[in-house]
């Protein structure tokens, strides 16, 4: 079976925790036996998030006060597919035989796409009123509400094609375990030199969805940090859903910022190829693999 694997940057990095390394290989630790496990009986490939990680980048590069301008966003996506798939690699390799590699992926958009005038990407940690508006005025960033806080918002145009799709097909076909489109990718546009980035970050969801279509999976799965999708997400009548369709899904209105392009990704895959989709909680990887937690979402009559 082949299976394409969304992994949260959230899931790597809790709400509210230090953006350190040790939490993050913590967690790449906990889960790299699961994913490890899975390579050995299917073709896997990793599409990992990076909202916290290029969002601490980004801080960074635009308070060095040695450099003429902050790093472009593209760019640090690219370092962020280099750190946290070295992080996925390592993790892995230690209980895998066979290899596994990452790709330092390009992700092709429209320049003409409306989100370059509606940013809606949460990158970066959460702030309060205060902060979000020091680093409004420092920076000219956007921010928008987060629950009961303030994170930075960036572009997050629509993906039409990743580049290096062929070659992951090819590595997969050898039993190689493939870490491809980090971060959503690169973000690029077609110019008249060839490829060109832009300032944006590429919602990895709908990136990994596109991937999985493209390779035709078996299986799609959303590993983020919350064990199933909830509706009433925040109220007394909060509940997780189990089982699915996309049809349903359409029913509920689900944050933009976080919840929302997870739905719509799966909500493609399985009306595009009419298999299974899931998403659930990275603790719970093999679970939420055989159906057996988080919430499953097929084309089949659902049930809860």
């Amino acid at each position: 079976m082949r299976i394409v694997i969304a992994l949260g940057g959230n899931a790597l990095l809790h709400r509210g925790e230090r953006p350190d390394a040790d939490p993050q290989l913590d967690q790449v630790a906990r889960a790299a036996g699961s994913l490890a496990d899975l390579a050995r009986e299917h073709e896997v490939l990793i599409v990992h998030g990076n909202g916290p990680q290029v969002g601490l980048l980004a801080l960074e590069s635009a308070a060095d006060q040695s450099l003429s301008r902050p790093y472009p966003l593209g760019d640090l996506v690219a370092e962020t597919q280099g750190l946290i798939g070295y992080w996925l690699q390592q993790a892995i390799s230690r209980t895998l035989a066979t290899p596994v590699v990452t790709l330092v992926s390009q992700t092709v958009v429209d320049a003409e796409d409306p989100a370059f005038e509606n940013p809606t990407k949460f990158v970066g940690s959460v702030y309060d009123e205060l902060e979000a508006k020091t680093l409004t005025a420092e920076h000219d960033w956007s921010f928008a509400r987060d629950g009961e806080a303030f994170r930075r918002v960036v572009a997050s145009p629509v993906p039409l094609r990743l580049v290096e799709t062929d070659i992951a097909d090819l590595l997969l076909s050898r039993g190689v375990t493939v870490v491809l489109g980090g971060g959503g990718g690169v973000p690029v546009i077609e110019g008249s030199n060839g490829l060109e980035g832009i300032e944006a970050v590429v919602d990895k969801d709908l990136v990994a969805a596109l991937v999985a279509q493209e390779l035709h999976a078996d299986l799609f799965v959303v590993l983020t940090d919350v064990p199933a999708v909830m509706v009433d997400f925040g109220t007394p009548h909060q509940r997780p859903l189990t089982s699915v369709t996309p049809s349903e899904l359409a029913h509920d209105r689900f944050p933009t910022g976080s919840m929302g392009p997870k739905i719509e990704a799966v909500s493609q895959f399985v009306t595009a190829t009419g298999h299974r989709a899931a998403i659930g909680s990275l603790d719970e990887v093999a679970a939420v693999v055989s159906g057996a937690a988080g919430t499953q979402i097929s084309s089949g009559s659902p049930h809860e």
